[in-house]
This record gives C-alpha cells, structure tokens and sequence, in this order.
C-alpha cells in the first residue's frame, strides 16, 4: 500500500455524505458552530455561492453577503466538523465558474438570476 492509498484510505472517515449539491450562484444557509464559553451554538451565514474549489477533504466554497453596506467573503471548508448543516435557499443562474466580478458591484447590479430547472 502506498501512500496515496493510505491518506485516501484515512480521508473518507471524515468526508461527509449529506451534502447537498452545490453550484456557484447558489444562495446558501451555512450553520456555523460557534463556542462561546462553555457553550456551542449554530450561527447561520447566509450568502451567494461565488467560487467552489478541489474535491474530496479539501473542498471549499467562498460564500458572499453584504452586511451593514461592507461586502464579506467567508470560505468555508466543507467536510469540517464545524459546519453543521449546509441549506441551499435559491438557485442562481450564472455563466462563470468564479463569480469574482461581484465584488465590484454594488446594491441591484449584483443580483442573479433564479434558477429553476434544478431542485432545491
């Protein structure tokens, strides 16, 4: 056995089978398990899909929100175990794998359009 085999072989314990089919443009929930003291809790980030990136363990996806007039990026690691759960809200209608161009837009201009022939 080599070593390719072995770290595969270690890798799917720890990937996740429940997640949802994910597409840039798409408007997901992420929750976010968050500790606060003694404490843990879900946090919801709520966002637009810009860019996917690998496969397998390392797969990632960088979710995109306005807050209080300040775009925020967040790149979520999508295996972790600290993300909970993973809500598709709406699909997004895009043409480009990365959908890097929003970061210059501001208010209407950044609007996608929905998407309807996939499933939620």
């Amino acid at each position: 056995m080599n070593a390719q085999e072995t770290i595969k072989l270690i890798e799917t314990e720890y990937i996740k089978t429940n997640l949802p089919t994910i597409h840039v443009g798409d408007t997901v929930r992420v929750g976010v398990l968050i500790k606060e003291g003694g404490k843990e809790r879900t946090q919801p980030y709520e966002g637009t899909v810009i860019a996917m990136r690998n496969g397998g363990i390392n797969e990632t996806i960088t979710v995109r929100k306005i807050f209080q007039g300040v775009g925020v990026e967040r790149v979520f690691l999508l295996h972790s175990p600290r993300i909970a759960s993973i809500e598709i809200i709406r699909r997004g209608k895009v043409r480009r794998a990365k959908l890097y161009y929003l970061r210059d837009r501001v208010g209407k201009a950044t609007r996608i359009r929905q998407r309807f022939d996939r499933p939620l």
